[in-house]
């Protein structure tokens, strides 16, 4: 009997604790956060989402076209290996080595595709314009394959290359900290400033 309502009672005090702990941890911890990320850091907080919903400062995108081919008035990302390119279900690297021979060409024809789109010689192409970020989804690329693409994109939308060169020295993003990683630029806030600018 007495074993039986022991029982009984390390059961409702099991449960009690469960239900507790999921309000104050579960609920209540998650409601905190989130209302001090709101607070603080609301643009963080709800995705760094672009104006006009197109799309999150934090996901590169892809500025092609149905067939595939580089849309010529935008600056281009680097490759992804994210499903069919910057799929923010399939997030992830090829996973391919450095001396894998589907890698290396792979990056040879992406090098001469990019030397002839740009009007440049292939040794001309930086490493960031072939190879894909461990996530795929990376919105950055170097800030010389960003200059390397303005006559391109200057070109394009009839713009003078001082004017899409200064749009581009504008965006530069430091290095984080002021000294880990690279300087480098938000391909798709660039092509959004870009685009207000040809809307003005």
């Amino acid at each position: 009997m007495s074993s039986t309502r022991s029982a009984v009672r390390t059961t409702g005090v099991a449960v009690r604790t469960m239900l507790l702990l999921t309000l104050v941890l579960g609920i209540g911890y998650t409601l905190l956060v989130t209302g001090i990320g709101q607070l603080l850091l609301p643009h963080q907080a709800n995705g760094s989402p672009l104006p006009d919903d197109r799309g999150s400062a934090l996901i590169g995108q892809s500025t092609t076209d149905a067939a595939g081919e580089a849309l010529a008035q935008y600056f281009q990302s680097r490759p992804s290996a994210a499903g069919d390119g910057y799929d923010g279900t399939s997030s992830g690297g090829s996973n391919l080595g450095p001396e894998n021979t589907d890698l290396v060409a792979a990056i040879e024809e992406r090098r001469a595709v990019i030397a002839e789109r740009e009007g440049v010689s292939a040794d001309a192409v930086p490493a960031d314009a072939v190879t894909a970020s461990g996530s795929g989804l990376d919105p950055h690329i170097s800030v010389d394959y960003a200059l390397l693409q303005v006559p391109r994109v200057a070109e394009a939308r009839g713009m003078s290359a001082d004017e899409v060169r200064d749009l581009v020295e504008s965006r530069i993003q430091g290095r984080d900290l002021g000294f880990l990683g690279e300087e480098r630029i938000n391909v798709a806030e660039l092509n959004l400033a870009l685009d207000e600018r040809e809307g003005e």
